[in-house]
């Protein structure tokens, strides 16, 4: 039998050296095949770059807030998300987020400064571009209210 096997590529020693240098797919293996990037990561990594700055003392209305703080009890219940909502295209995203402020603190500031940061950390770690950042700013913690989260604290340990 001769170096070329039934499907007429060629066999023996000499044979690896060849289709060694052989390229398969062509071009950048980082442009082959594609990403998609769900919904709930890009809310994610805004929920954690909202919670981030100051001035920011929860994310979510009066009654999301009270759900969410008695999934937090649960392990593995926290959740993040609360207070973001992310539609996710091909290359780009948009954002609404709700926050309730500090009482004391420049409203616009504290927007201006969750926008900057949201845009930051979602173009850095999820590479889309963020064509907008909506921000409802639902309530401000006064500094002697009692957080509805403490009220949800169960009795009995």
């Amino acid at each position: 039998m001769s170096d070329t096997a039934q499907g007429g590529q060629p066999q023996g020693e000499g044979a690896a050296r060849k289709t060694l240098g052989t390229k398969r797919g062509g071009g950048d293996p980082a442009t082959r095949g594609r990403t998609t990037i769900a919904d709930g990561v890009v809310e994610k990594i805004a929920g954690m770059a909202a919670r981030d700055v100051m001035g920011v003392h929860a994310m979510g209305s009066g009654f999301a807030r009270t759900f969410g703080a008695v999934r937090d009890r649960v392990p593995g219940g926290r959740s993040v998300t609360r207070g973001v909502k992310a539609e996710v295209g091909e290359v780009q995203t948009a954002l609404d987020l709700e926050i309730v402020v500090e009482y004391g603190v420049a409203i616009g500031e504290v927007a201006k400064a969750v926008r900057e940061n949201v845009i930051a950390a979602v173009e850095r770690m999820a590479g889309l571009e963020v064509v907008e950042v909506n921000i409802a700013v639902s309530d401000v913690k006064l500094p002697d209210e009692v957080d509805e989260e403490e009220e949800a604290e169960p009795r009995l340990q």
